[in-house]
Protein backbone atom coordinates (compact mmCIF):
# COMPACT_ATOMS: atom_id res chain seq x y z
CA UNK A 1 0.00 0.00 0.00
CA UNK A 2 1.33 3.41 -0.99
CA UNK A 3 0.47 6.95 0.01
CA UNK A 4 2.17 10.34 -0.09
CA UNK A 5 -0.26 13.27 -0.34
CA UNK A 6 1.38 16.33 -1.90
CA UNK A 7 0.84 19.87 -3.06
CA UNK A 8 -1.72 21.05 -0.53
CA UNK A 9 -1.74 23.45 2.41
CA UNK A 10 -3.34 20.77 4.59
CA UNK A 11 -3.28 17.04 3.93
CA UNK A 12 -4.45 14.17 6.11
CA UNK A 13 -3.65 10.50 5.70
CA UNK A 14 -5.59 7.82 7.58
CA UNK A 15 -4.81 4.17 6.86
CA UNK A 16 -5.95 2.92 10.24
CA UNK A 17 -2.63 1.33 11.18
CA UNK A 18 -0.84 4.59 10.45
CA UNK A 19 -1.99 8.19 10.07
CA UNK A 20 -0.45 11.57 9.36
CA UNK A 21 -1.20 15.26 9.04
CA UNK A 22 0.83 17.88 7.18
CA UNK A 23 -0.16 21.53 7.58
CA UNK A 24 1.23 24.73 6.04
CA UNK A 25 1.12 26.48 9.39
CA UNK A 26 0.21 30.12 9.92
CA UNK A 27 3.17 32.03 8.51
CA UNK A 28 4.56 30.12 5.51
CA UNK A 29 3.08 30.81 2.08
CA UNK A 30 3.30 27.12 1.11
CA UNK A 31 3.76 23.71 2.67
CA UNK A 32 7.37 22.61 2.15
CA UNK A 33 7.04 19.42 4.24
CA UNK A 34 6.26 16.01 2.77
CA UNK A 35 5.28 12.63 4.18
CA UNK A 36 5.11 9.17 2.62
CA UNK A 37 3.83 5.89 4.02
CA UNK A 38 4.16 2.30 2.80
CA UNK A 39 2.79 -1.02 4.03
CA UNK A 40 4.93 -4.11 3.39
CA UNK A 41 2.63 -6.69 1.81
CA UNK A 42 4.34 -9.77 3.25
CA UNK A 43 4.08 -8.53 6.83
CA UNK A 44 2.23 -6.07 9.02
CA UNK A 45 5.08 -3.58 9.15
CA UNK A 46 4.79 0.10 8.33
CA UNK A 47 7.28 2.46 6.69
CA UNK A 48 6.94 6.19 7.42
CA UNK A 49 9.05 9.04 6.02
CA UNK A 50 8.90 12.77 6.79
CA UNK A 51 11.02 15.38 5.01
CA UNK A 52 11.22 19.13 5.64
CA UNK A 53 12.30 21.39 2.78
CA UNK A 54 14.99 23.96 3.57
CA UNK A 55 13.20 27.25 2.92
CA UNK A 56 16.33 29.13 1.86
CA UNK A 57 16.98 26.70 -1.02
CA UNK A 58 15.45 26.38 -4.49
CA UNK A 59 12.17 24.45 -4.66
CA UNK A 60 12.23 23.12 -1.09
CA UNK A 61 8.78 21.57 -1.51
CA UNK A 62 10.03 19.57 -4.50
CA UNK A 63 13.12 18.51 -2.55
CA UNK A 64 11.10 17.16 0.38
CA UNK A 65 8.57 15.43 -1.87
CA UNK A 66 11.30 13.82 -3.96
CA UNK A 67 13.21 12.61 -0.89
CA UNK A 68 10.13 11.24 0.86
CA UNK A 69 8.83 9.35 -2.16
CA UNK A 70 12.24 8.00 -3.18
CA UNK A 71 13.09 6.82 0.32
CA UNK A 72 9.71 5.21 0.94
CA UNK A 73 9.83 3.35 -2.38
CA UNK A 74 13.40 2.21 -1.73
CA UNK A 75 12.55 1.02 1.77
CA UNK A 76 9.52 -0.87 0.51
CA UNK A 77 11.44 -2.63 -2.25
CA UNK A 78 14.30 -3.49 0.09
CA UNK A 79 12.01 -4.93 2.76
CA UNK A 80 9.91 -6.82 0.22
CA UNK A 81 13.06 -8.50 -1.07
CA UNK A 82 14.35 -9.42 2.38
CA UNK A 83 16.85 -6.70 3.29
CA UNK A 84 17.14 -6.07 7.02
CA UNK A 85 15.73 -2.72 8.27
CA UNK A 86 19.15 -1.16 8.95
CA UNK A 87 20.53 -1.96 5.50
CA UNK A 88 17.25 -0.92 3.88
CA UNK A 89 17.29 2.41 5.72
CA UNK A 90 20.86 3.20 4.70
CA UNK A 91 20.04 2.45 1.07
CA UNK A 92 16.92 4.60 1.27
CA UNK A 93 18.77 7.63 2.64
CA UNK A 94 21.46 7.29 -0.02
CA UNK A 95 18.84 7.03 -2.76
CA UNK A 96 16.95 10.04 -1.41
CA UNK A 97 20.15 12.10 -1.22
CA UNK A 98 21.01 11.27 -4.83
CA UNK A 99 17.50 12.09 -6.01
CA UNK A 100 17.50 15.50 -4.30
CA UNK A 101 21.00 16.29 -5.59
CA UNK A 102 19.79 15.56 -9.11
CA UNK A 103 17.29 18.43 -8.80
CA UNK A 104 20.07 21.04 -8.90
CA UNK A 105 19.72 23.54 -11.74
CA UNK A 106 22.39 25.63 -13.47
CA UNK A 107 23.39 28.69 -11.43
CA UNK A 108 21.86 31.07 -13.96
CA UNK A 109 18.48 29.39 -13.40
CA UNK A 110 18.69 29.27 -9.63
CA UNK A 111 16.34 31.48 -7.63
CA UNK A 112 18.30 31.47 -4.38
CA UNK A 113 21.79 30.36 -5.37
CA UNK A 114 21.28 27.26 -3.22
CA UNK A 115 20.23 23.91 -4.72
CA UNK A 116 17.08 22.15 -3.46
CA UNK A 117 17.56 20.73 0.04
CA UNK A 118 15.63 19.05 2.83
CA UNK A 119 15.94 17.19 6.11
CA UNK A 120 14.98 13.53 6.46
CA UNK A 121 13.63 11.07 9.02
CA UNK A 122 12.20 7.59 8.54
CA UNK A 123 10.87 4.74 10.63
CA UNK A 124 10.46 1.06 9.79
CA UNK A 125 8.05 -0.36 12.36
CA UNK A 126 7.79 -4.15 12.57
CA UNK A 127 6.08 -6.33 15.18
CA UNK A 128 9.29 -6.44 17.23
CA UNK A 129 11.54 -3.51 16.35
CA UNK A 130 11.63 0.14 15.33
CA UNK A 131 14.43 1.24 12.99
CA UNK A 132 14.89 4.96 12.47
CA UNK A 133 17.11 6.85 10.06
CA UNK A 134 17.72 10.57 9.84
CA UNK A 135 19.72 13.45 8.39
CA UNK A 136 19.03 16.93 9.72
CA UNK A 137 16.60 17.95 12.48
CA UNK A 138 13.39 16.09 11.72
CA UNK A 139 12.73 13.66 14.56
CA UNK A 140 11.33 10.27 15.59
CA UNK A 141 9.92 9.72 19.09
CA UNK A 142 9.01 6.61 21.07
CA UNK A 143 5.99 7.28 23.27
CA UNK A 144 4.81 4.84 25.93
CA UNK A 145 3.21 4.62 29.35
CA UNK A 146 4.16 5.84 31.82
CA UNK A 147 5.08 8.98 29.80
CA UNK A 148 8.41 9.47 31.56
CA UNK A 149 9.67 6.30 29.82
CA UNK A 150 9.20 7.95 26.43
CA UNK A 151 12.22 9.18 24.48
CA UNK A 152 13.41 10.90 21.33
CA UNK A 153 15.08 8.26 19.14
CA UNK A 154 17.05 10.71 16.99
CA UNK A 155 19.74 13.34 17.64
CA UNK A 156 19.50 16.52 15.55
CA UNK A 157 22.16 17.39 13.01
CA UNK A 158 21.91 20.98 14.20
CA UNK A 159 24.12 23.52 15.97
CA UNK A 160 22.01 23.49 19.13
CA UNK A 161 22.15 19.72 19.57
CA UNK A 162 25.92 19.71 19.10
CA UNK A 163 26.39 22.46 21.68
CA UNK A 164 24.29 20.55 24.21
CA UNK A 165 26.06 17.26 23.46
CA UNK A 166 29.42 18.94 23.95
CA UNK A 167 28.31 20.40 27.28
CA UNK A 168 28.74 24.02 26.15
CA UNK A 169 25.07 25.00 26.60
CA UNK A 170 22.01 23.76 28.43
CA UNK A 171 19.05 22.60 26.33
CA UNK A 172 17.16 25.79 27.19
CA UNK A 173 20.11 28.02 26.28
CA UNK A 174 20.67 26.21 23.00
CA UNK A 175 16.97 26.22 22.09
CA UNK A 176 16.76 30.00 22.59
CA UNK A 177 20.02 30.79 20.76
CA UNK A 178 19.81 32.57 17.40
CA UNK A 179 21.80 29.73 15.82
CA UNK A 180 19.65 26.98 17.32
CA UNK A 181 18.27 25.78 13.99
CA UNK A 182 21.40 26.06 11.90
CA UNK A 183 21.65 22.69 10.16
CA UNK A 184 24.89 20.75 10.17
CA UNK A 185 23.66 18.10 7.70
CA UNK A 186 20.92 17.84 5.08
CA UNK A 187 20.09 16.25 1.73
CA UNK A 188 21.04 18.28 -1.35
CA UNK A 189 23.72 18.89 -3.95
CA UNK A 190 25.63 21.20 -1.59
CA UNK A 191 25.42 18.87 1.43
CA UNK A 192 28.82 17.25 1.00
CA UNK A 193 29.25 13.63 2.02
CA UNK A 194 26.12 12.26 3.68
CA UNK A 195 26.60 10.21 6.85
CA UNK A 196 23.19 8.59 7.51
CA UNK A 197 22.27 7.98 11.13
CA UNK A 198 20.49 4.66 11.68
CA UNK A 199 19.40 3.05 14.95
CA UNK A 200 17.19 0.11 15.92
CA UNK A 201 15.12 -0.14 19.09
CA UNK A 202 13.34 -3.14 20.60
CA UNK A 203 10.58 -1.83 22.90
CA UNK A 204 9.53 -3.88 25.90
CA UNK A 205 5.85 -3.06 25.51
CA UNK A 206 3.27 -1.26 23.38
CA UNK A 207 3.48 2.39 22.46
CA UNK A 208 3.43 4.85 19.59
CA UNK A 209 6.06 6.02 17.11
CA UNK A 210 5.84 9.70 16.13
CA UNK A 211 7.78 10.86 13.07
CA UNK A 212 7.69 14.64 12.65
CA UNK A 213 9.22 17.84 11.31
CA UNK A 214 10.50 20.63 13.54
CA UNK A 215 7.22 22.47 13.04
CA UNK A 216 5.87 20.18 15.76
CA UNK A 217 8.79 19.64 18.10
CA UNK A 218 9.65 23.35 18.20
CA UNK A 219 6.53 23.65 20.35
CA UNK A 220 6.54 20.26 22.07
CA UNK A 221 10.15 19.01 22.21
CA UNK A 222 9.66 16.84 25.29
CA UNK A 223 8.96 13.15 24.65
CA UNK A 224 7.14 12.97 27.99
CA UNK A 225 4.78 15.81 27.06
CA UNK A 226 4.20 14.34 23.61
CA UNK A 227 3.27 11.06 25.28
CA UNK A 228 0.85 12.78 27.64
CA UNK A 229 -0.92 14.33 24.64
CA UNK A 230 -0.75 11.40 22.24
CA UNK A 231 -1.70 8.66 24.69
CA UNK A 232 -4.63 10.57 26.14
CA UNK A 233 -7.74 8.51 26.91
CA UNK A 234 -9.76 11.01 24.85
CA UNK A 235 -8.01 9.94 21.61
CA UNK A 236 -9.24 6.81 19.89
CA UNK A 237 -7.17 6.56 16.70
CA UNK A 238 -3.80 7.53 15.20
CA UNK A 239 -5.38 10.21 13.01
CA UNK A 240 -6.99 11.79 16.10
CA UNK A 241 -3.57 11.98 17.71
CA UNK A 242 -1.99 13.47 14.58
CA UNK A 243 -4.69 16.13 14.41
CA UNK A 244 -4.37 17.04 18.08
CA UNK A 245 -0.57 17.38 17.88
CA UNK A 246 -0.83 19.50 14.73
CA UNK A 247 -3.42 21.73 16.37
CA UNK A 248 -1.19 22.15 19.41
CA UNK A 249 1.58 23.55 17.16
CA UNK A 250 -0.91 25.83 15.40
CA UNK A 251 -2.34 27.09 18.69
CA UNK A 252 1.16 27.84 19.97
CA UNK A 253 2.07 29.96 16.94
CA UNK A 254 2.36 27.73 13.87
CA UNK A 255 5.46 29.57 12.64
CA UNK A 256 6.58 26.65 10.45
CA UNK A 257 5.10 23.86 8.38
CA UNK A 258 3.92 21.03 10.64
CA UNK A 259 4.02 17.35 9.74
CA UNK A 260 3.41 14.41 12.05
CA UNK A 261 2.94 10.70 11.32
CA UNK A 262 1.62 8.34 14.02
CA UNK A 263 2.39 4.59 13.98
CA UNK A 264 1.10 2.37 16.83
CA UNK A 265 3.49 -0.35 18.04
CA UNK A 266 3.14 -3.24 17.65
CA UNK A 267 0.89 -3.14 14.61
CA UNK A 268 -1.53 -5.51 16.33
CA UNK A 269 -2.55 -2.50 18.43
CA UNK A 270 -3.69 -0.53 15.38
CA UNK A 271 -7.39 0.22 15.63
CA UNK A 272 -7.16 0.72 19.38
CA UNK A 273 -6.50 4.15 20.81
CA UNK A 274 -3.01 5.36 19.90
Amino acid sequence: MTSEPTGQDRVELDLGAVAGVSDRGLRHHRNEDSMAVRRVTRSAEVIAVVCDGVSTSDNPDLASRTAATTAADTLLEARETGADPITATRHAITAAAEAVSALERPKEESETGRPPACTFVSAVVTDETITVGWVGDSRAYWLTAPPEKSACMTLDDAWAAQMVAAGHLTEEEAHNHRMAHVLMAWLGANAGKIEPHVATFRPEGPGVVVVCSDGLWNYVPSAEELAQITLSDTLESPVDAARVLTQRALDDGGRDNITVVIVPFPQGHAGQRP
